[in-house]
This record gives C-alpha cells, structure tokens and sequence, in this order.
C-alpha cells in the first residue's frame, strides 16, 4: 500500500538554489543498502543528491529501479570471478501507486515509481521507475531488470523508460522543472518528448543541460538509427525532423552529438576532460558550448569524522592510531575474502575501481621482475589489494582480473577482493596507505575515488590524469609521473607508465614510507587539506546552479 502523498521538501529552499531541477541518472550510489549503481557515474550521482540535500537545493532525482542491480561480483570454485544476478528487496522504498503508460516498441508498457524519502539516506527526493508490474508481458518486465543489459534492445528500452517515463511522472507529480540536467546521455529520449511538446528546439534548449561523463568509445552510444525508430525512441517524430534537429545525416544515430545538439549547455567533469571534449567535438557545428565543472564526491558521507578531528586538532600521533584502526577493519575483510593476514604496519596500496580496459589494473605486472622484486622485498615489504567490478559481459577485464587472483595465490602480501561496491569501497580507502590510480592518459574524464581516499588519509600515487592535474603537487600532497604522450601506440604508453609507476615506488614512495615518516605524514596530511572544500560535492552541486542552471 502507497504511503506517498505528494512531493515535498523537508526544508525551505536557499534563494539560490529555489531554481527547479530534475536530475535524470541511469545509475545513483547513495548508501551501499541501494544498489543501483555499476560504477563510477553512480557514485557521482550520490553524492550530488547529498550535497543538493545539505544546501537546500530544489532538485529531484529520477532513475530506476533495477530488479537485479548491476550484479553481484562472487567467486567460482577456484576463486576467479562468477556474476550472480540476485532480485534485490528494498524495504525502504515507498511505493507510491501511480501507474501510467509508455509506448516502448509500440507496445504499451504500464510503468510505476518508487519514492526514496529524504530522511532515509539524506538525498533530496529520489524516484525510481518500474516495470515490473503484474499489467506487463515479461518483455516489458524485463526493462527494468538489469543494469547496462548487454541485449541492445533493452538498453534502449531502459533509456525510453528513464527519459520519457520520468518526465510523464514528473508530469503527475506535478513537478515542472525549469531545468532538466541528463547525467549522461542515456535518458535523452527526454529530449524528444519535450520537443513534441514544445514543436521547438529553442524550447527544448531553454530546459535542457548535459553533463558527459567520458571520452570513451562504449560510453558514447551509437545505434542504427531505424532500430531506434521501431523502438519509439524519437516518441514518433519523422526521422528527416530528428536527423534535423541533431545535426544527423547518416544511419548511425550518435547519442551523445544528439545530447549536444539539443542542450542549451554541456559540462565536462574535469578541467582535463573539457580540453578533450572541444577537440573531440570541435569539427560539428549546432552543438552546444561545453564548459568545464569537475567532479567532486560528499565529504559528509565518505570521510572519517576521527580522522578528520584528529588532523584539526594538529594530533598527529591520534591520526596514525585511526589510521592503524581503519587498516585493520579492512584486514579482517582481506582476511575473510581470501585468509591472509595483513599487518597494519606494512604499506599498502590499494588499486579498486570499475576494471576496464583503459584503467590498467596490471599495470605494476608490465614488467612482472621488477613486481616480484617489490613485493618480495623483506627490508621495506608491501601489501597490495586489488578490486573492482568489470562490466559482466567485457572478458578481457574479467580475465585481466582472474589473472590477478591466480596470480595472487602466490604470495601472502596480495589479495583480490569481490563485491567493490560502496561499503567496500569506503573501507578500502580509509585502511589504504597508497590510493594507486593507472588509466591510460586523456581516458578518464575524471574519475573521483582518489577524492574520496585522500579524504581518509590515504596518498595518491598517479598518472596526471582526469581530476588530478587541478590537485596534484608532487611530492607535498600525492605522488605523480610525468605524462606520457597519448599520440604514441598503447602499449608503448602502458611500458612507458609502467616504468614511471615503478620507478616512482621504488626510489621515492616506499623509501619514504619507512625511511621519512615524518615527511610521509606531512603529505597524508596536506592531501586531507588540499582534497577539501574544492573536490567536496558541495562545490560541485553549486557550482551546476550557478554555471550549468542559470
């Protein structure tokens, strides 16, 4: 039975922030109990809604709710990778009774909502659409199943479902926005429903902003454009009106040209990115101008409230104690997962994020003599952690990451872990002394958990790459190699970086650790103090109503 009445704010809004805004996100990350997120954009999200919540802002979040999550990272009978897809139960959500229709492949789909309050997580007012209904054949049923489905198909479906199922919700709730801000190109079927309403791209232009999340070839859809058409899509628009109004002449229909060409404005998520974004787009004209807003992640969710207290209070022998307290919670962890014992006086570096291709999990294995020479090393010893959940369907990162668990067996100072998602994350960062951070350069936009490490005094050892350019100083709040030139083949990219990491752990991080303490928490700390106010949500989630809403 519904408890939902209507949309409320539990707070007067700041005069700032009293602009309507609904936040349309294929994926959001705010408390490890709710898993609808993969990866990183998630993660973004999440901390936008609790940075919008803690400034009084009027935003609301739509996304859906996806019956099997992403999926569930376990392990086969030899320790390597198995995807387990699990229904997930979520007390927590209101239903709110409303039901309405979609044409999804002109078929009629009967879509519902879920409403997260915002006393539960301290987001602003979150709504997650269904089809998981009894009215629904199990076609219909199923666009809401799986997070990223591999089936095209269902992608788009999921798109339609968010972009314009969203809408028509908000519609019903009787919630009109001033802006509509797509964190990522998946719900711009949204942009065509506006534009059949309005019969205006000038309209649809005044209400629509675009936030793109990656340069990357699997993050910027292309799909035929007939496909898209059968599937209703273009919410029944003549193709000749779409390829129109999205500077489309071809059959390949680019979602993320689209999402530029009907945006009034588009952001990057680092200054770094923004860079790469007007060389990318440079060549097209109609498109919208693209500024920069760096990512940033919510201090008030992920840092230690000890470590920080410490570190204000100038205690340094009380932060080292927490710092030892935290290592030793994700221990008992390392410990579970894959029965070594870890010392909490041993440097450890952690490597965990979303594994693909581009991010170089084994990047310290390029030159596997000198690996084995650093963690075999008695006089300045090493532990090393390993985690991440590749997209179920890549093999080559699944066997890049059942290559590290094999390798792992060997030695009782490396593990890899399952299940990176946020609890696990939170606990990688607070016990790792070494954040290390390897994507091939001018590939991650931005990427944001070295943010949230550095928050839990641990010392980000990186490639200059996404967010790190606007935060690094070598050797006085992170460790950094020198960029390698992205023009040259990859794998004389990936050797390149692969000496320079090795290099840098070898003569000057892990001397330091063991031979300078001093200096080594003089740096852990200047990267607590430096990581904020700028890489704090908050600065970001202003920032979008003072350059991306107004």
């Amino acid at each position: 039975m519904s408890t939902f009445q209507q949309l409320t704010f539990p707070y007067s809004f700041d005069e700032k922030y009293a602009k309507k805004v609904a936040y349309f996100s294929m994926e959001f990350a705010v408390h490890q109990p709710l898993k609808t997120y993969a990866g990183g954009l998630g993660f973004l999200a999440g901390s936008h809604m609790r940075s919008a919540f803690e400034l009084k802002q009027q935003v609301v979040g739509i996304g859906i709710l996806w019956k099997y999550g992403y999926y569930d990272q376990v392990r086969r009978g030899d320790q390597t990778m198995e995807v387990l897809f699990q229904e997930k139960v979520y007390g927590f959500l209101q239903p709110t009774g409303i039901k309405f229709n979609l044409q999804i492949n002109h078929s009629t789909v009967v879509v519902t909502a879920y409403y997260l309050p915002p006393e539960v997580f301290g987001t602003v007012p979150l709504f997650f659409l269904s089809t998981d209904l009894p009215e629904n054949d199990y076609l219909a049923k199923t666009t809401c199943h799986r997070l990223y489905d591999a089936n095209m198909e269902a992608k788009i479906a999921a798109g339609i479902l968010l972009g314009v199922g969203g809408a028509k919700l908000l519609e019903i709730l009787g919630y009109a926005p001033d802006i509509y801000h797509l964190n990522e190109a998946h719900a711009l079927p949204l942009a065509f429903y506006l534009y059949q309403q309005y019969k205006s791209t000038d309209r649809v232009k005044q209400k629509l902003v675009f936030t793109n999340h990656t340069p990357e070839e699997a993050g910027n859809q292309k799909t035929d454009i007939y496909l898209l058409e059968r599937m209703s899509y273009f919410s029944h628009l003549p193709l000749a009106e779409v390829r129109r109004i999205t500077g489309h002449t071809g059959d390949v229909f680019n979602h993320t040209l689209a999402a530029l060409h009907l945006a009034k404005l588009t952001n990057g998520v680092s200054q770094m990115h923004g860079e790469v974004m007007h060389r990318m787009w440079k060549g097209y004209d109609g498109i919208s101008p693209i500024i920069s807003i760096t990512n940033a992640q919510n201090f008030t969710y992920w840092a230690d409230p000890a470590l920080h207290q410490a570190l204000l209070a100038g205690e340094d022998a009380t932060l080292l104690q927490r710092k030892k307290q935290l290592k030793r919670l994700l221990f008992d962890e390392v410990a579970d997962q894959t029965g070594e014992i870890y010392s909490e006086d041993v440097l450890t570096i952690v490597w965990a994020r979303r594994f693909a291709g581009y991010k170089r999990a084994d990047l310290l294995l390029q030159d596997y003599d000198r690996f084995l020479r650093l963690i075999t090393n008695k006089e300045m010893p090493l532990q090393i952690i390993w985690a991440g959940k590749p997209y179920p369907m890549d093999f080559t990162a699944i066997s890049v990451y059942n290559r590290l668990v094999h390798m792992s067996k060997q030695y009782t100072n490396c593990s890899v872990l399952v299940g990176y998602e946020m609890k696990l994350s939170r606990m990688l960062k607070q016990g790792a002394d070494i954040w290390l951070n390897t994507p091939r350069i001018t590939h991650e936009a931005s990427g944001t958990s070295g943010m949230t490490a550095a928050m839990n005094a641990a010392v980000n050892v990186s490639v200059p790459d996404g967010w790190m350019p606007e935060f690094a100083r070598h050797g006085v709040n992170c460790f950094t190699t020198l960029p390698v030139n992205p023009t040259l083949p990859e794998h004389q990219q990936d050797q390149l970086d692969a000496g320079r990491v090795l290099d840098l752990l070898e003569k000057e991080v892990i001397p330091m650790y063991y031979q300078q303490p001093g200096k080594w928490v003089k740096i852990m700390k200047q990267g607590m103090q430096d990581i904020v106010p700028y890489f704090d949500s908050n600065r970001m989630a202003r920032e979008y109503y003072e350059r991306l809403y107004s």
